[in-house]
């Protein structure tokens, strides 16, 4: 360790970062505890919902109690009624750096979000457009009337790529990609790809913890059961009475979009639960699409090391070791 706070004191590396990213429900939470403590780290969420209050159960939150003693950074940190973006993520981000490294410890960035975590490890600068009202409330009014779908087709003429990446039901993403593209008359994926090309901005491990397919839908599936049990329904219940609606960044999570269907009465509580396991399920699927795009990426294949924590804690301190971060 005093290694690691010479070098970054003197200015002679880039900041070190560890990162431990993977697929919901894989086991980053428990492995992140052993990993902080093994090297006197700091966990930095990178989940788009864990950083709300009062959303504890369907974000499979980390009590203060599992914690261990053990630092963490950008949980509950906002209103549910609040917005959530990948800008917001990096600003906050670097708040939490800055106490991080003046107190000569190690970022361990934590979560599935993987676009986070790659607009935080290469710094990713996002273009600050002007907004065009009337052309989004045009766009809006387009996926009142005719359906997300249409918005989605009117991107996929313009922007394959993006279009690709984006869910068709993802309406607001849509509306910002085809924004992009009234605005400059070029692809937003164009943009993204340039600033992915972008090196990093920090002497980084960014391990991906991964296990069988059939395992990990079998976790998906236990872990919703679990969810059901310790009151996720009364959870959006709450968030109902607070004000909480189905076009805020926080009710977009999975669990809380479906759970508000049945709470407004277009679903069974069963037909809800199904969706929920279905989505988680088809959300883990990308997010592993993802990682398999990524550069640099450390496979951590839970089966390869028979399903040990310690061992693979012990095999991401080797690396972390050779690449001089601790």
């Amino acid at each position: 360790m005093g290694e690691m706070n010479t070098k970054l004191n003197d200015g002679m590396s880039l900041p070190p970062m560890v990162v431990l990213s993977g697929p919901t429900g894989v086991g980053k939470t428990k492995l992140s505890i052993e990993l902080a403590k093994a090297i006197d780290g700091e966990i930095i969420s990178a989940d788009s919902m864990q950083v709300y209050e009062y959303m504890d159960i369907g974000s499979a939150k980390i009590m203060p109690e599992e914690m261990q003693g053990v630092r963490h950074h950008l949980i509950n940190v906002l209103k549910p009624w609040e917005e959530f973006n990948v800008v917001i993520f990096q600003t906050l981000c670097k708040e939490a750096l800055q106490g991080i490294y003046e107190r000569g410890h190690i970022p361990i960035v934590v979560g599935g979000t993987g676009f986070y975590v790659q607009a935080l490890l290469r710094d990713i600068q996002f273009t600050e457009n002007e907004e065009d009202a009337e052309y989004r409330r045009l766009l809006e009014e387009k996926a009142r009337t005719e359906g997300p779908k249409a918005l989605h087709d009117m991107l996929k003429a313009v922007d394959p790529a993006s279009a690709e990446a984006i869910h068709a039901n993802n309406v607001k993403r849509t509306i910002r990609a085809l924004e992009y593209y009234h605005l400059t008359g070029s692809p937003i994926s164009a943009h993204n790809e340039t600033e992915r090309q972008r090196n990093r901005a920090y002497n980084s491990a960014y391990f991906v913890l991964n296990d069988l397919r059939e395992r990990l839908y079998a976790r998906i599936e236990e872990r919703v059961d679990e969810m059901i049990k310790a009151g996720l329904v009364d959870e959006v219940k709450h968030l109902k009475e607070l004000g909480c609606t189905r076009n805020m960044t926080s009710m977009q999570g999975l669990g809380y979009k479906e759970i508000l269907d049945y709470l407004s009465g277009e679903c069974t509580l069963d037909e809800a639960i199904a969706q929920i396991k279905l989505s988680t399920r088809h959300f883990a699927k990308r997010q592993l699409t993802w990682f398999r795009r990524e550069q640099d990426v450390i496979w951590l294949n839970k089966y390869d090391y028979d399903y040990d924590d310690a061992k693979l804690r012990n095999a991401m301190l080797i690396t972390l070791k050779n690449l001089h971060i601790c």
